[in-house]
């Protein structure tokens, strides 16, 4: 299971689009034996989940039933034991890690997830402190409007569910803040359903395996989904297994700058490598940047409001940046993304409602 696709600098997985993340990011794997998938712990007593029509895509690919055999097998054995795979994380634990680990690594994820899932155990208990809460307790993981997102959908969830994270594929996509990805990871991860989960690691899988491409395109294409839909097994379980262990294969080996193709279970099966591995001739892969930009200036004003106990004044917020423009540039695009509430008297705040 996961873990683990940007419209905005504050934007996650494609809005969704996934990055080097935990499923969503590479890490040295510990030798572990398989954690036992959450929906199997659970599926003595839960009604069985709606699955698509359990029959092969037409146009799915002659090799498509060795390569889960092989990528499957290969998960059992090398499969990380991360605490949102283990059973006693449930749909809930399973989602907070979802939103956590888009663009954001493994070992940043670990600390915080585990601080809130200690203080928010479900969903009600979030949605029942003020947004702000979320956004401090978020801490130094970026991105924080991803704490936002996920204390709106905790709040659409005690409203629509009852408290309980939705089963359904299409109830989870109608949830503030989830995204195509984010659905189908939860679903999958936390309910073991059948549905194609396509994060940038299972991208890059699938572009050097079936297509010969050492990357797969910048944005997700209908293409890709096409493919990941012809390429998903037939059997729920076996699928659910399918897309935890892909995201898991391009997390740790077939990595987007240094595949160990070596240790790869598909490499005498990957397109990419028996064509030679040919360089990427797509356009250019821009590494995200941090020092000096607006974002930089975010988090630096952000971490003096977390801190803080009280309302903060204006010339606090103004010491963390020496160039005015930016600063304030930076502070207005906190206040209309609601991660800052402003007061009378030119004191700031994190949100309260």
């Amino acid at each position: 299971m996961t873990a683990t696709p940007a419209p905005s600098v504050e934007a996650s997985q494609p809005a969704e689009c996934a990055p080097e993340s935990a499923e969503h990011a590479p890490q040295t794997p510990q030798p572990a034996h398989p954690p036992r998938p959450a929906a199997a712990a659970r599926a003595a007593t839960e009604p069985p989940a709606v699955e698509p029509p359990a029959t092969e895509p037409a146009d799915a690919p002659a090799s498509a039933a060795a390569l889960h055999t092989a990528v499957n097998a290969w998960f059992e054995t090398h499969a990380r034991d991360l605490p949102w795979r283990r059973p006693e994380a449930g749909p809930w634990g399973v989602m907070v890690s979802e939103f956590m680990l888009q663009q954001t690594p493994v070992n940043r994820v670990l600390p915080v997830y585990e601080q809130w899932l200690a203080r928010w155990p479900r969903p009600a208990d979030l949605a029942a402190e003020p947004p702000g809460e979320a956004v401090r307790a978020w801490g130094r993981l970026g991105y924080p409007r991803r704490a936002l997102r996920l204390h709106a959908a905790a709040s659409a969830i005690r409203e629509r569910h009852l408290g309980d994270v939705p089963r359904e594929h299409a109830q989870l996509l109608a949830l503030p803040g989830v995204g195509e990805y984010t659905a189908a990871a939860v679903a999958s991860f936390a309910y073991g359903q059948r549905h194609p989960v396509l994060d940038t690691n299972v991208r890059r899988v699938f572009a050097r395996a079936v297509t010969g491409k050492e990357y797969p395109p910048n944005a997700t294409t209908a293409a890709e989904r096409r493919l990941a839909r012809s390429l998903l097994p037939a059997d729920q379980a076996t699928a659910a297994r399918w897309a935890a262990a892909t995201m898991e294969l391009g997390a740790l080996v077939c990595t987007a700058r240094s595949p160990e193709c070596g240790r790869c279970p598909i490499a005498e099966r990957c397109a990419w490598k028996l064509a030679g591995s040919p360089a990427y001739e797509g356009p250019p892969r821009r590494g995200q940047t941090y020092a000096g930009t607006d974002r930089q200036v975010r988090g630096k004003l952000l971490a003096v409001l977390r801190e803080a106990t009280s309302p903060v004044p204006q010339a606090e917020l103004d010491r963390v940046w020496h160039e005015p423009v930016q600063r304030a540039r930076a502070l207005d695009g906190l206040v209309a993304d609601g991660l800052v509430e402003p007061l009378a008297g030119g004191v700031y705040r994190l949100p309260q409602t």
